[in-house]
């Protein structure tokens, strides 16, 4: 099969080009009109298939459900907004909860599915800082050890890729040490730490920060934080929420500044609620969250956000269109930045022969005309 368009999004900009894709790969990249083409976009973007580090669910799913036919029915359909690669994301609950959680995610990978491939599983919480948790049930919230994380990931079959947590309560760095050196990323968020602390975070292993701005200590000139940690070490990767409401369109644009085009992952952070109609009753880890005009999730009753209901094309829509984002530096967030973070960019992230045929075609108002994954249209 080939494809073409006048903009194929190749070594950082648009190029007009073809993508022969076979056997789920693109085999060779072309000049324009080199080969008869058997779908031509005309002047439509194609660009890689996004990647979603951070999502707990959509389409009334929640990974914490540990219901295999919802993730199915998630996987499948997710493409519509352009995400052909995906962890998901537990929330902070029981032992029993998180076992079935991880488990049930090991068993649809090993039985099979469609749509979006599953890359690993996000593990957020249980070691959080109380102070900071957001939305994450309190209750659930543990102290963290190496002897249980091993068990979470042998319930996972090794399927935990990444991981959140508040490095301030981890004694001696001793499970931030034992995930970064055995292939699981270590993600601060959630947390109390000092600048300090996070520093010494990031030399014991840590490698990301989850939602910048969110789930930390804020910024201060005299007491950096979190925050100033993220924009001030520039090489640590860092995911942020691009809904415009997690975090104002001036922080956003303050943040793709600092971090670059290399450092910077944009997430959905999307909860079970999403692509679901308005309205419903909804819960995150055994808690009653209310979807409000605005798109945000909230605990219910208050005015603690418990997540978002955003989609990928519309977050790259934002961060260009209105927080002023480069468009390469925007891309990168949810393509390469990730695939790197993850260490798959040998085969995600860029539209490059020998990669996976993993390929979004968008609109100029960034709606998905058409998402390939592994060279299957989806739409």
């Amino acid at each position: 099969m080939v494809l073409q368009s006048r903009r194929v999004w190749l070594a950082g900009q648009f190029v007009p080009a073809q993508l022969e894709v076979a056997d789920g790969k693109i085999v060779n990249v072309y000049p324009f009109g080199t080969k008869t083409a058997d779908v031509d976009y005309g002047n439509k973007r194609i660009v890689p298939g996004f990647i979603d580090v951070h999502t707990h669910g959509a389409y009334g799913f929640d990974t914490n459900d540990g219901e295999p036919e919802g993730l199915r029915d998630w996987m499948r359909r997710i493409p519509e907004e352009g995400v052909t690669s995906i962890l998901p994301t537990t929330v902070t609950q029981m032992p029993e909860v998180l076992t079935k959680a991880v488990a049930n995610v090991a068993k649809v990978v090993e039985e099979g599915y469609e749509g979006a491939e599953i890359l690993g599983i996000h593990f957020e919480g249980p070691y959080l800082d109380m102070e900071y948790k957001g939305a994450q049930p309190p209750e659930a919230i543990a102290k963290p050890t190496v002897e249980q994380f091993k068990m979470y990931q042998e319930a996972a079959h090794g399927m935990i890729k990444y991981i959140t947590m508040a490095p301030e309560h981890d004694p001696e760095f001793a499970l931030t040490k034992y995930c970064s050196q055995n292939g699981v990323v270590v993600s601060m968020g959630h947390s109390s730490a000092t600048y300090e602390q996070a520093l010494m975070g990031i030399a014991n292993g840590a490698m990301s920060m989850t939602h910048v701005y969110n789930g930390m200590t804020p910024y201060h000139h005299r007491k950096p934080g979190l925050v100033g940690t993220a924009l001030r070490v520039r090489d640590i990767y860092g995911e942020i929420i691009c809904d415009g409401c997690h975090s104002h369109l001036a922080a956003l644009n303050n943040f793709f500044t600092a971090k670059g085009r290399d450092y910077s992952i944009m997430i959905s952070d999307s909860l079970r609620a999403k692509h679901c109609p308005p309205g419903g009753n909804y819960e995150l880890g055994g808690h009653p969250i209310e979807i409000g005009e605005d798109g945000l999730a909230r605990l219910k009753g208050t005015d603690t956000i418990a997540g978002s209901t955003l989609n990928i094309n519309k977050g790259l829509r934002i961060l260009v269109e209105e927080a002023m984002v480069p468009f390469d530096a925007a891309l990168n967030s949810c393509t390469i930045n990730p695939a790197r973070v993850l260490r798959v960019d040998d085969r995600k992230g860029k539209l490059t022969a020998g990669y996976d045929a993993d390929i979004v075609v968008l609109e100029d108002d960034y709606a998905v005309a058409q998402t390939y994954c592994k060279g299957i249209a989806m739409l």
